[in-house]
């Protein structure tokens, strides 16, 4: 609980130290009144000040004292604080100074702060006094106080004060530096008698001149008791969420906390303030959830209870729910499940499984359970399935094989590609491609790169040479090594997929060789290479500008939308990074290498589960995590690539602080300068805003929770206007006007 609004108008603040990568705020109705939001912002700030023990403050004042009527804040202010400004009392005056404060303690007050402070008239004052209150009276606070001398004092001239508060000296003898700025602070929480609080700042005996003070702070302590649901279980039941298209509106916010708040049909343990609260039951009956009964639900490593019934879930009842050591109770009744319950599922003690309703799955009640007293029909009950999937099998193959019979000899129906799935030479378990007018013998091979005279590149997947078709069309040819952790299904997983998809931000396929042992895949010509050569400066040449790097991101973005929306079934890269991206002789961009892609086989499937593979920096950690590929893991490597053509920084730098250039850019972020992460190359000539736009995007791309990145639609749309953000200031400048870059 944070604070109740019941009022038009109002601005709440607080600095709030989150314990994970998401961060929920709920408004919750509190009266007949319907709840309602203007804005909501986030400005990061270092995590060295403004410490305090609870890890949550709630803003209570901030005040600076001047002449001049209003508020500070930002661009002032790069924090986005609201200084508010106190006029001097009647027997006190304003002090100011042209000179530049120096104001480098991390706290990075304005310089319009700074450069005033108050002070009493008569050098004879002893005492200044501050008096507030505190609603409720029993509230601990934290008092910040900020100090700078604006005088240049004479050498028989002392300002030398004690902060007392409540009567309690709290820092003794305090002398302010000449045009620098201090921070005086509580460092632990102070409370009221009655509520009522006193500052006094008191001129010491040795001191000639009466104290100062330029801008002071403070805030409430804000207890937040309840510790956050563990993030990975947060992270699954959010995609279950998303998979079944859940729509609760109970389904907001925390999954278990604060309890009064508790996820609808959800169960938590949560009696340990110390630990995260862990999901123990999930109630999902008559949800009309559809589908397969989903890999995910393997997260909530917890669970106790599992209720799926009375819902039209189709497909197998998986064998994991049987690795799922917590799990005691299994309801999958009324759904419309088909096959064998797994022989793991039935002999797992202690469990209570409950499947009736479901009349095409081969285990009844009776047999499942009673299985002691009726062995003898569960084997039966099992085997028959067994034998009629064989004899199935069997049908298929013989029908495949009179299909391309027919074919064969009715080549004048051939209206598309076919592939009659027949071993090919040593690979006998692996299928051939079968194509038209794209296939090429090794002599060709031989021929169209002059024996492999020039090399371009080196890859996973073997060497990338220089040639030419008919000595007219320019291609690369990559030629697969013996050696290749990819292999002969990623040759042909990329055959088979640049043969079907044509954009023109997807490096094309002009044709292959499979001849044997020699694999080679041949490809339109890029002669610009890749992007990482361009970002190493290992191909020299000028520096890529901001416009024509946003030119480039928005291409490869287009290429990648395609696949996860043009495509049907759609497709996930699974290898998207700098190396990958090529361009061609004007800098057009195409994503390239398709050896790793997969497609979703099933429609309205919304992930697959897979072996990890990708990139290391690139990766996404929950597919890594979870082996659940989506096409938001293609998001989150591009959103790596987005930093990397925006800071021309190593993904992993280990002589970093800060690894993982995520992690390092978002540490540098808390600066709020944005010169401190764009690449030093570009020497400022960008639009500040277009950069942080993309920053940000890419950050948003790199969410660790798959289901808050956007969609590479949405992530078209944002580089859109980056790049139109960009090119008016590159057409503002021809003009003769400058726009120079800005802090945000």
């Amino acid at each position: 609980m944070w604070i109740t609004v019941n009022t038009d108008n109002t601005i709440k603040e607080i600095l709030h130290v989150s314990k994970s990568n998401t961060l929920q705020v709920c408004l919750v109705k509190t009266g007949t009144s319907i709840p309602y939001i203007n804005t909501l912002e986030l400005r990061p700030l270092a995590d060295d000040i403004y410490t305090n023990e609870s890890g949550s403050l709630n803003y209570l004042f901030r005040v600076y004292y001047s002449n001049l009527k209003g508020y500070i804040e930002y661009p002032d202010d790069v924090h986005d604080r609201i200084w508010k400004q106190i006029l001097p009392y009647q027997d006190w005056q304003i002090l100011t100074t042209n000179l530049q404060i120096n104001v480098s303690n991390d706290y990075d007050l304005p310089q319009r702060v700074m450069k005033t402070a108050v002070t009493p008239i008569k050098a004879s004052t002893t005492t200044m006094e501050f008096p507030w209150n505190l609603e409720p009276p029993t509230s601990q606070f934290y008092l910040f106080l900020h100090f700078a001398e604006l005088q240049s004092l004479q050498a028989n001239e002392t300002r030398e004060f004690n902060v007392v508060l409540n009567g309690n000296v709290t820092f003794k003898s305090y002398s302010p530096k000449f045009l620098e700025m201090q921070t005086v602070y509580s460092t632990a929480p102070k409370q009221c008698d009655g509520g009522k609080c006193l500052l006094q700042l008191v001129k010491t005996s040795r001191s000639t001149l009466p104290p100062l003070i330029n801008a002071m702070e403070a805030y409430t302590v804000l207890d937040f008791p309840q510790i956050e649901t563990n993030v990975d279980e947060v992270i699954a039941i959010k995609n279950i969420q998303s998979t079944y298209g859940l729509s609760k509106t109970t389904w907001q916010g925390d999954p278990c906390v604060p309890k009064k708040f508790l996820w609808d049909g959800l169960n938590c343990n949560n009696s340990d303030d110390s630990t995260p609260p862990i999901i123990t039951s999930l109630n999902l009956s008559s949800s009309g959830l559809t589908g397969i009964i989903v890999l995910t639900i393997q997260n909530l490593a917890n669970l106790q209870e599992l209720d799926l019934s009375n819902n039209n879930l189709s497909g197998g009842v998986p064998e994991f729910l049987a690795d799922m050591k917590s799990l005691l109770v299994i309801n999958l009744s009324g759904n419309n499940l088909s096959g064998v319950v797994p022989q793991k599922l039935i002999e797992k003690k202690m469990l209570k499984l409950n499947i009736e309703g479901n009349p095409k799955l081969n285990c009844t009640v009776e047999s499942c359970v009673n299985k002691d007293e009726e062995g003898g029909r569960q084997i039966k009950s099992m085997t028959i399935p067994i034998v009629a999937s064989i004899g199935s099998v069997v049908a298929f193959t013989v029908a495949l094989m009179i299909f391309c019979v027919v074919r064969k000899n009715n080549p004048s129906n051939d209206e598309a590609p076919t592939s009659c799935m027949l071993p090919a030479d040593s690979r006998s378990s692996e299928p051939t491609i079968v194509t038209k007018n794209k296939k090429f013998t090794y002599a060709e091979v031989l021929t169209m790169t002059n024996n492999f005279q020039k090399i371009l590149g080196k890859g996973g997947f073997g060497i990338v040479y220089y040639g030419s078709v008919n000595g007219t069309e320019q291609v690369a040819v990559k030629m697969l090594s013996h050696s290749s952790a990819q292999g002969y299904k990623q040759f042909k997983a990329e055959v088979e997929l640049l043969l079907r998809v044509h954009h023109k931000n997807l490096v094309g396929l002009v044709g292959y060789c499979e001849e044997g042992d020699k694999l080679a895949l041949i490809y339109e010509y890029m002669a610009n290479g890749d992007l990482d050569e361009h970002m190493s400066g290992k191909r020299g040449g000028s520096i890529l500008n901001w416009g024509t790097r946003l030119k480039i991101a928005l291409e490869a973005a287009q290429g990648l939308e395609y696949l996860h929306n043009g495509c049907k079934p759609l497709m996930v890269h699974r290898d998207v990074k700098t190396t990958n991206i090529l361009l061609n002789e004007h800098f057009d961009t195409k994503l390239a290498d398709f050896g790793l892609s997969r497609s979703f086989p099933i429609e309205g499937e919304t992930h697959v589960s897979t072996v990890v593979a990708g990139t290391i920096g690139y990766l996404d950690p929950e597919y890594y995590r979870t082996n659940w590929l989506t096409e938001k893991s293609d998001v989150y490597s591009f959103g790596v690539v987005l930093l990397v053509m925006i800071t021309n920084q190593p993904v992993i730098d280990q002589n970093r602080e800060k690894r993982h250039i995520a992690e390092w850019v978002g540490g540098m972020l808390t600066k709020g300068d944005i010169k401190s992460i764009t690449d030093p190359n570009l020497l400022g000539d960008y639009n500040s805003g277009s950069v942080w736009k993309a920053v940000e995007l890419a950050m948003s791309c790199m969410n660790p929770s798959s289901m808050t990145r956007p969609t590479m639609s949405q992530v078209v749309f944002e580089l859109k206007e980056c790049l139109a953000s960009e090119s008016s200031r590159e057409v503002s400048m021809t003009f003769g006007t400058e726009v120079a870059p800005m802090a945000r």
